[in-house]
């Protein structure tokens, strides 16, 4: 992102009167929640470091940048209220030209119990897309120009991305309404299986279904990034295979370092590779962890950078750090069954960890945006392959893709 960026000061919902027109909450700050970390540099790394902002595409390829309550325990009233903020000011700060926002994923519980309900996703879409039109910081990105133009304007390409697709049920002309509706990327699944395939949480991975693959096909011919973060490992092989467009593990890690489910094994990350894809590293609280360090930390998922990275090489890794602005810790506890986290992290002996209150160096997307890059810069990578982690890599996929 350039360094001067154009921001007023806009606040979430400003158009309206507060706890008249609607009911506010008292929500997490948005900056120093906990207290910050910035990776030590000397005076020539910082140059480095700001040379490299100022003059290249930064991406966040998975993050959620709904601003949540100070209390995790308000989360589900704030959730059916349908209203969520979006954390305009801490973006601000941040490094980011384009983040791919996955809106209220597994907690979109505003009409139903279950959640992921076509009335629900369009809701939370649509009354973000109503706050974002009264500001002039985030662009709706709905191409590869919108992220130059933010870059070059010292703005915010947001792009509206869903991690699964159980809300098209079994209609394939919804995949064209989520297109028109603004949204360039969705998930196969979201850990549970759904008309397209089996999510991660199976005991069974039956891989994609034939409504699956016809849903591929449609996904390819308007022009929507295919995401395989939380599928079965079957169902990412079947959908790479069938997929004529390179697709994407927006938010992963190596099961090689650590072995669960939420991971990906080295023959799916392989098999993205070889056909163009691109994998985003994750880095939620206590995913992206290692036998050496259990403690999740900027190190830990760095580890798991610098793993896939010499498993696919430079050109097919990317960041996707899923965080959030708010307890995401105390969220997790909170909503383990409605985001599946007991399957996806099952323990097995040798695998006990530290829990942490918060992921230190990738606390919320702002702190993620700047310790990335200047870890890289710390470790002496080359500033071309930095140009290719931080963002080149995502434009040339999205040049192709969309």
């Amino acid at each position: 992102m350039s360094l001067n960026k154009n921001y007023n000061g806009y606040q979430s919902f400003q158009y309206l009167e507060k706890d008249v027109d609607y009911e506010s909450f008292s929500l997490s700050r948005q900056d120093d929640r906990v207290p910050a970390y910035k990776v030590p540099l000397d005076e020539g790394q910082e140059e480095r470091v700001r040379k490299l902002i100022d003059n290249n595409i930064n991406i966040s390829l998975h993050e959620h940048l709904g601003v949540f309550p100070d209390d995790v325990n308000d989360t589900p009233h704030y959730m059916r209220e349908g209203r969520m903020a979006t954390a305009f000011e801490g973006l601000a700060r941040s490094n980011w030209d384009c983040v791919f926002d996955n809106l209220m994923n597994g907690l979109c519980r505003i009409h139903s119990k279950s959640g992921w309900k076509w009335s629900e996703v369009i809701h939370d879409l649509g009354m973000r897309l109503c706050d974002i039109a009264h500001q002039d910081f985030l662009i709706h990105c709905k191409g590869v120009e919108d992220i130059e133009r933010a870059h070059r304007e010292g703005k915010m390409a947001w792009v509206a991305s869903m991690e699964g697709a159980a809300m098209i049920e079994n209609e394939l002309d919804r995949i064209d309404l989520l297109y028109g509706f603004g949204v360039r990327a969705l998930g196969i699944t979201y850990s549970e299986s759904n008309a397209l395939g089996n999510g991660l949480k199976e005991i069974r991975d039956g891989g994609l279904t034939a409504f699956g693959r016809k849903a591929v096909e449609r996904m390819n011919k308007v022009g929507m990034l295919i995401d395989c973060s939380h599928t079965g490992d079957q169902t990412a092989l079947d959908t790479i295979e069938v997929s004529e467009k390179p697709i994407i593990l927006s938010h992963i890690g190596a099961q090689a370092l650590w072995n669960t489910k939420r991971l990906a094994p080295d023959e799916v990350m392989t098999a993205c590779a070889a056909k163009g894809g691109l994998i985003g590293v994750e880095a939620a609280p206590h995913t992206t962890l290692t036998p050496t360090k259990r403690e999740h930390n900027l190190d830990a998922y760095m580890e798991h950078f610098e793993y896939i990275k010499d498993l696919v090489g430079i050109d097919h890794v990317g960041f996707g750090p899923d965080t959030i602005y708010g307890d995401h810790v105390g969220l997790h506890h909170y909503y383990t069954k409605a985001l599946s986290l007991k399957a996806s992290k099952t323990q097995q002996a040798g695998m006990e960890y530290d829990e942490v209150e918060y992921v230190k160096g990738l606390e919320n997307p702002t702190e993620g945006s700047y310790n990335i890059i200047r870890w890289l810069v710390k470790h002496d990578y080359k500033d071309e392959d930095i140009i290719k982690v931080i963002g080149g890599n995502a434009m040339r996929l999205l040049r192709e893709v969309w």
